[in-house]
């Protein structure tokens, strides 16, 4: 194996990495707040701009919250790398 396409591979698996994080951070945002804001009595519930409060944080506010923090990892931390060797040699 060529020493560029074992730091590819070591680039794509930290970036995998923090994709799987990504994704295990969502869903503990969204099980958290689902569940534990939706487990009192329906008639309890606190509505935001008409929705009941687990399902804003966890489904409006979620959604919102793991956008961002997508477009700022991909931004800041993951990294273009060619996919031929004759570009990845011209560097």
């Amino acid at each position: 194996m060529k020493k560029q396409n074992k730091h590819a591979f070591q680039i794509a698996n930290r970036e995998a990495l923090i994709g799987v994080g990504l994704v295990l951070f969502h869903f503990t945002w969204w099980f958290a707040f689902a569940y534990g804001f939706g487990k009192e009595d329906p008639s309890n519930y606190q509505y935001i701009f008409g929705f009941p409060a687990w399902f804003f944080y966890s489904c409006i506010v979620g959604i919102i919250l793991i956008s961002v923090l997508v477009i700022i990892i991909v931004k800041f931390f993951f990294t273009d790398l060619p996919l031929d060797d004759e570009e990845y040699e011209k560097r």
